[in-house]
């Protein structure tokens, strides 16, 4: 049986990079009745805290990974197997596979000239029986790391050096700790970031050191930005949980986030969870970066959106809105807003105008909706609304003529009337807003 793991470290944020190595590996094991291993790299004291715990498995659930599906497996705590970390050092020393250390740095500089050169292996046969703890690897040939994606990649044994896999209190290091915890849980498949790739080598040393046999590797592209960099929180958009507060729909970053290195072989893009899944092979993960285009994913979700069932847009709507608001003319016009946003915390925006006493006003929509003999619009058509049947074609109508009074085309003559009303210059069908405002409102 295929097991793949996820193993994230808590952070205070869930990374979009995250979610896309979670939803391959997730797609692997669904396709093929496997399990996905949710495994949290909990060791790091400073960033062991619950709520970060909890924000990793909120986040992971909102995409759909969740222990409904018998698929998942977990939450795992990487500090709970420290007491096979521990033996699986001690085996090693036994083997003479690894070996103590006390050398600082400074002795390493001095021995070698270099503050850039790797370790020398100047404790490995001095026998020490405390220190650090460095596992020894082979002194000639290549270590050879067979990757899905990126092929056959190699390593020269002479330019790696003697890791350290163990503190001198005999904590383990995570590349110890990883392995030996893949081993335990019986992980056929690491699926992971390309930044890992460079630990992959000394995880294909450990494995069989250890009497297991490797996994199967595959090293996921970089997911760049619009300026071809590598996504970093400190300089761009990266958190889920930002997006999903922002009202984007987990179906529709799903779906985007599937696309980010993989395709499904036609030319569709927008696919459900369902049908992308049955398709999916790590064989067909390009190896080149990934471009992560916000606009792109914005106009995905736009199109999610808009496929929604009404009464299902209303609900997702919810909690965007102000408690307040009376749900019930809210409904009456949400088809018209469904079909102009692209997140769902536009929705607010676009109908705050039913329910305040006075429309929001913004210095720019101001100047630029009242150019065009706003008095003489407003007032006219004021006049004209003490007689006018308030449906949306009779409204227009009315405007159209007024309009044309002085010299305005209807789209000349909208812009007094929408900042008048909303506060701003765009918005809803304007005839369809009167309408939703009613007589009394409108003309106050």
């Amino acid at each position: 049986m295929i097991r793949v793991r996820f193993a994230p470290s808590p952070t205070g944020m869930f990374h979009v990079g995250g979610a896309r190595s979670a939803l391959f590996n997730w797609a692997l094991a669904e396709r093929y009745g496997g399990q996905f291993v949710l495994r949290i790299e909990d060791t790091d004291a400073a960033r062991n805290r619950p709520e970060w715990t909890e924000g990793i498995i909120s986040a992971l659930a909102w995409i759909g990974i969740h222990g409904e599906n018998p698929v998942f497996e977990g939450p795992y705590f990487q500090s709970a197997y420290e007491p096979q970390h521990r033996e699986a050092v001690a085996k090693l020393l036994a083997d003479g596979k690894a070996y103590h250390c006390d050398c600082t740095r400074e002795q390493l500089e001095a021995r070698t000239g270099s503050e850039h050169r790797g370790y020398d292996g100047h404790c490995r046969d001095r026998g020490l029986t405390s220190g650090a703890v460095r596992f020894r690897t082979p002194d000639e040939g290549v270590t050879v790391v067979d990757d899905v994606i990126r092929g056959r990649v190699e390593f020269p044994n002479d330019a790696q050096e003697d890791f350290v896999i163990a503190r001198t209190d005999g904590s383990p290091l995570y590349v110890l700790a990883n392995a030996v915890d893949d081993i335990t849980q019986s992980i056929t498949h690491v699926i992971r970031g390309e930044e890992h790739l460079s630990n992959a080598a000394r995880q294909q040393l450990l494995w069989p050191a250890l009497g297991a046999t490797p996994p199967v590797w595959a090293h996921l592209p970089v997911i760049v930005n619009e300026q071809r960099k590598k996504l970093s929180k400190r300089r761009d958009k990266v958190a889920l949980e930002s997006y999903r507060d922002e009202g984007y729909l987990a179906e529709a970053m799903v779906n985007y986030l599937m696309l980010l290195g993989w395709g499904p072989g036609d030319d569709r893009e927008i696919m459900p969870w369902p049908e992308m899944a049955p398709l999916f092979r790590l064989e067909d993960v390009n190896s080149a970066s990934a471009f992560f285009d916000e606009k792109k994913l914005r106009a995905f979700n736009g199109e999610y959106i808009r496929a929604l069932p009404l009464a299902e847009f209303i609900a997702r709507c919810d909690p965007f809105l102000d408690p307040s608001w009376d749900r019930q003319v809210f409904a009456e016009i949400a088809p018209l807003v469904q079909t102009r946003i692209s997140v769902l915390s536009e929705v607010s925006a676009n109908v705050d105008f039913l329910y305040l006493p006075e429309p929001v006003f913004d210095q720019a929509s101001w100047d630029k909706g009242m150019k065009n003999a706003p008095r003489e619009i407003l007032s006219g058509y004021l006049a004209r609304l003490e007689t006018v049947s308030f449906d949306p074609e009779s409204l227009k109508t009315a405007l159209e003529e007024v309009g044309a009074e002085h010299g305005l085309k209807l789209s000349k003559a909208q812009a007094p009337i929408r900042v008048a009303l909303t506060g701003r210059t765009v918005g809803l069908p304007l005839f369809e807003s009167i309408h939703a405002l009613g007589p009394a409102r409108t003309q106050a």
